[in-house]
């Protein structure tokens, strides 16, 4: 029997092509994130998950930088297609600024020496399933999402215009809105390669 989470599972995906009018307001998919911040869980109960959304100008502002800040750097041969792409991005409705907050982290690394190793990774873990969460919440509803990595290249601009606390380490950006375009159908690898089950 398939539960509506298992579904969700599949339903999820990376949508590039978003678009500027969802069903859901500004409240309510602030409330979903909200939602998600609260109950995904972390290490030792750390809670360090911060998050940023953007929602209109501060949307397309957020892009218009990156895109700025991508054009220093890409070879201008390749300009072309990185516009397209930041353009598929500043179509959606809006952008999640996934963060992870350090002071907590450098705390309990002192608390617990035998594990300071591990608090970092166990941080990126927390921030991954907390997007995971949000990615799957946003499917539920309809609304199309990919996961982008432009960081540290958008870390500076980030910090200054929407007054980061230095503690705050920027993990992840996620753009969305409705979904314009069904994503193309994805291949597998074959399971009985990547499960062994045993006793």
């Amino acid at each position: 029997m398939t539960s509506n989470f298992a579904k969700l599972l599949e339903t999820r995906r990376s949508n590039y092509f978003i678009g500027n009018t969802p069903e859901l307001s500004k409240k309510d998919i602030s409330a979903l994130v909200s939602h998600a911040v609260k109950y995904t869980p972390t290490a030792f109960n750390s809670q360090t998950a911060r998050t940023v959304i953007l929602f209109g100008n501060d949307h397309q502002k957020f892009w218009n930088l990156t895109l700025s800040e991508l054009q220093k750097v890409t070879p201008p041969d390749r300009f072309a297609a990185t516009q397209n792409k930041i353009a598929s991005f500043a179509a959606g409705f809006g952008t999640i600024l996934f963060f992870e907050e350090q002071e907590t982290i450098t705390a309990l690394q002192k608390q617990f020496p035998l594990y300071k190793d591990n608090f970092p990774i166990w941080s990126e873990q927390g921030s991954a399933i907390l997007q995971f969460a949000v990615w799957c919440i946003f499917a539920e509803h309809q609304i199309g999402a990919s996961l982008q990595h432009y960081s540290p290249l958008v870390d500076t601009f980030t910090a200054k215009e929407w007054k980061i606390p230095d503690s705050w380490k920027l993990i992840a950006q996620m753009p969305f809105g409705n979904i314009t375009r069904s994503p193309e159908t994805k291949d597998f690898l074959p399971l009985k390669d990547r499960i062994k089950i045993y006793g």
